[in-house]
């Protein structure tokens, strides 16, 4: 009995009774089988590699020896250990250089120059801006903003921003030099429609323009310069077509006021508020104008100048009934009305 449990002490017993020896001590597995309770004996014919071979082999091997006594090193461990012992000796701060020298060089490899700028980028931008601004609304351009803002992206990216800010400036201020000259040839009767064109154009052509560049906007002009790209592209039609035309317009807005419907009255009410957002203090120059189309331009109502208020509307009615307009029977109190 106590021979059976020596020889049972070198064995390991899984939980399906399979009872495999120690590799160190035989190689040598026993494995019970379904249809017999005898153990078979089962050669193991170990599959190594060229490098567990070479491990096998050098696990022997004395690596060092010392005053004190003689050590004994895995091969195979110090094999694995010196693969990674170039980057673990690495410093922190060498890993960072060579970070840095990579982003850097791959900076160098993508960077734009002016050049590049000047006769890639800009063209691109220019002919887009051109479409933008003198384009039709009942025509069809197809323009690709992805591409747009991708350009004004990697301009702004590659420290361009100043250079991209100038030439879009440059580039708007000539159109609306040219549209300031086309208007002047223009006859009075017509001068009114065709400033309305030129402004409601303009705007469109704002409202693709500005997300486009939003990207510039946002980190140049905001940034450096407290403005926003919107409010300084309005200053410019202001200074150089509105201010210019402004003297000419009034009197003319003031006589088709004056007379009911020789213009459109919604390119009335464009042209006068249009001119309103761009500069308020228009509205001194003509304020029963201004009065009609926007609210809150007058003072506000006195007590004291109620019969003023009064002779005002009945001269407002005498106007229109001497320009057409009649007032109807006013002996009844509906004019429709029929008696019972």
């Amino acid at each position: 009995m106590e021979d059976m449990e020596e020889e049972s002490s070198g064995l390991n017993d899984d939980h399906n009774h399979n009872y495999c020896e120690n590799r160190a001590s035989g190689q040598v597995h026993f494995l019970r089988t379904e249809l017999s309770n005898e153990p078979q004996t089962l050669p193991i014919f170990p599959v190594l590699g060229t490098r567990d071979v070479a491990a096998q082999e050098n696990h022997t091997k004395i690596c060092s020896s010392s005053s004190s006594g003689s050590k004994f090193v895995d091969s195979d461990s110090n094999s694995v250990n010196s693969e990674t012992s170039e980057t673990d000796s690495a410093s922190p701060a060498s890993i960072a250089g060579k970070l840095t020298l990579n982003s850097a060089s791959k900076f160098l490899m993508n960077a734009m120059t002016e050049e590049d700028y000047r006769t890639t980028y800009w063209p691109n931008l220019e002919k887009a801006i051109d479409h933008l601004l003198i384009q039709n609304p009942m025509d069809h351009i197809s323009i690709s903003y992805e591409q747009i803002y991708s350009y004004v992206y990697k301009c702004v990216c590659q420290q361009h921003s100043e250079l991209l800010y100038k030439d879009l400036m440059l580039k708007i201020t000539t159109h609306l030099q040219q549209v300031s000259s086309d208007l002047q040839i223009v006859p009075p009767g017509n001068f009114i429609e065709h400033f309305n064109i030129a402004l409601t154009q303009y705007t469109d052509a704002l409202q693709c323009i500005v997300p486009v560049f939003i990207y510039m906007n946002k980190f140049y002009i905001e940034t450096k310069l407290n403005r926003h790209l919107r409010e300084d592209l309005m200053k410019l039609f202001t200074d150089h077509v509105a201010e210019k035309h402004v003297n000419t317009l009034i009197p003319l807005l003031l006589e088709a006021h004056s007379m009911p419907f020789q213009v459109r009255p919604s390119t009335m009410a464009s042209v006068v508020k249009g001119l309103y957002t761009l500069r308020p203090d228009w509205a001194h120059l003509a304020p029963a104008l201004f009065s009609g189309f926007i609210p809150q331009i007058n003072p506000p109502t006195v007590e004291s100048q109620l019969s003023d208020y009064a002779a005002h509307d009945q001269k407002l009615q005498m106007e229109l009934s001497q320009n057409g307009f009649p007032r109807g029977d006013q002996s009844r109190k509906r004019a429709s009305e029929e008696s019972a």
